[in-house]
């Protein structure tokens, strides 16, 4: 049985996590973070052992998570008609698979061991960044949650975003969690320096993203577009059945007459059938409004080839030829089924309909409509940068077509926004986020929201926006800068380790 001391550090470190939570959208509390993150890593600096360090870690990352993701519940179980209690253990169980990554963090941070702060300052933050890359790509990846996101738009630390992305906000976010821990573990003479040392560093850094906040990295490219984002607010559960299809029909083609904009753009499989099946003249009919206001309309609709495949697409209609983007990076279980062999069983309790998309080319180019250069992604695709920047410098805006009805009402949809604000941050674009019930939204290339409609109602949200252009660095070399950085920084810390021990045995 462990020590009371012991079981009062692992409550304080799952209720750290859980608190983490509160750093991201909506209450935004970015500053918060850093400190349950230096929380958590004093707790680790008075672990007694790497295994004691990786269960704090654990803890952390249980509450962290299960606070931050239960909305997965609300899609498994009232969405997609699993059972109660299966629904609650998968998704306990997927909390638990995303708190190893903190747990292998913590765990390093005691069996690396070194001097305070190369340890806490350096070497953890290279560590746990790296974990919350591997986190983003492993098993295709599921990168909510990351910490760099809290610092989405408000925090000094987002200057940094269009150099290094939100992995590097999150190396800066670990280091200066790192500091303000090294301020509580540090004695002696050493404590005297660290008095000054460690607020200056933390100064030097935050004051420096401060001033980075200030660079325009892009310029806007001289013309200026009308765009509608339309939400149209059909329940999830309604969504699907053929007896509410025309009503939808209905709803979205008086949503696109409603407005004279250039750019219409239509929530993710905002037409609830494939495309081969859309009435002609319904299709015509939005063509010619489009036509009507010099522009086009830019539908959500799966698509269905004669070979079988069907996709999640994007489709143009209007001015230009018909053009479509087809959505690269599924969902698991929600748009493709891994390892459909041993994990058959579960799927077979779903009730998701279209579980089976094929994927969209990786180097699909920007749809030219409105007299803009236009990348589109769809959904769960605006959390990965990297593949976002594909389809620039060239594009000029970015698009982001969504329907997360799936998850309720959860914070869910907020979280997303703040993702989408770091895409902007890191493009130096407009990003504008049509979705069925929210948040629909325009993010101007500061990662601030402009205008956003209300959750749960319907709403054309109509402003003029800027196409930009020009490229960030992190346009330019993407993760590579973060991930190399945190390398660099492994490797010099192991370095002075191994120097150190070779000069002491000497």
């Amino acid at each position: 049985m462990p020590a009371p001391h012991r079981t009062a550090e692992r409550a304080i470190a799952a209720a750290l996590g859980a608190a983490t939570v509160l750093g991201y959208a909506p209450l935004y509390l970015y500053l918060l973070p850093l400190f349950t993150f230096a929380g958590l890593f004093f707790l680790c600096q008075r672990a007694s052992g790497a295994r004691d360090a990786a269960l704090l870690g654990f803890l952390f990352g249980l509450g962290w998570f299960i606070a931050g993701v239960s909305w997965v519940y609300v899609s498994l179980h009232t969405f997609g008609a699993m059972p109660a209690a299966l629904a609650a253990a998968i998704t306990l169980l997927f909390c638990a698979y995303l708190a190893l990554f903190p747990a292998a963090a913590t765990y390093f941070s005691r069996r690396w061991q070194i001097a305070p702060a190369l340890n806490w300052i350096l070497f953890v933050p290279a560590i746990f960044t790296l974990l919350e890359w591997l986190r983003g790509w492993l098993f295709t990846g599921f990168p909510w949650l990351n910490p760099g996101y809290t610092q989405a738009p408000a925090s000094p630390l987002a200057g940094y975003a269009p150099i290094l992305g939100v992995h590097g906000v999150t190396l800066l976010l670990f280091a200066t969690a790192g500091m303000l821990c090294c301020t509580c573990v540090i004695r002696g003479r050493t404590a005297l320096r660290a008095l000054w040392l460690w607020p200056a560093a933390l100064a030097a850094v935050w004051l420096t993203g401060a001033g980075l906040k200030t660079v325009a990295w892009t310029e806007p490219t001289g013309t200026q577009i009308s765009v509608s984002l339309l939400q149209g607010n059909i329940k999830q559960d309604l969504k699907w059945r053929e007896d509410h299809l025309r009503a939808t029909l209905d709803t979205y083609l008086q949503l696109v007459r409603s407005s004279t904009s250039q750019l219409i753009i239509l929530p993710e499989t905002a037409l609830p059938l494939f495309l081969r099946d859309v009435p002609a003249d319904y299709l015509e009919a939005l063509a010619v409004h489009a036509r009507r206001n010099n522009g086009d309309v830019l539908i959500g609709v799966p698509e269905r080839l004669p070979n079988g495949d069907y996709y999640n697409s994007a489709v143009s209609v209007g001015n230009a030829e018909r053009q479509t983007y087809r959505k690269n990076h599924l969902v698991p279980f929600g748009e493709f089924i891994p390892l459909r062999p041993l994990l058959g069983a579960i799927v077979s309790k779903l009730a998701i309909p279209l579980q089976d998309f094929a994927r969209g080319a990786s180097d699909q180019q920007p749809l030219a409509v409105a007299g803009e250069q236009v990348a589109v992604n769809i959904c769960y695709e605006d959390a990965f940068g990297e593949e976002i920047i594909r389809q620039l410098p060239q594009a000029s805006l970015l698009v982001n077509v969504s329907n997360v009805a799936w998850f309720g009402r959860s914070f869910a949809p907020q979280q997303h926004l703040q993702i989408a604000q770091m895409r902007a941050l890191e493009t130096g674009r407009y990003m504008l986020r049509a979705t069925n019930t929210g948040m629909t939204a325009i993010i101007n290339p500061h990662g601030t929201v402009e205008a956003a409609a209300a959750e749960y109602t319907q709403a054309v949200l109509t402003r003029t926006v800027a196409g930009m252009r020009g490229a960030t660095p992190y346009v330019r070399w993407g993760n590579l800068a973060a991930l190399a950085l945190c390398l660099f920084i492994i490797g010099v810390v192991v370095f002075i380790k191994r120097h150190t021990q070779k000069t002491t045995a000497d």
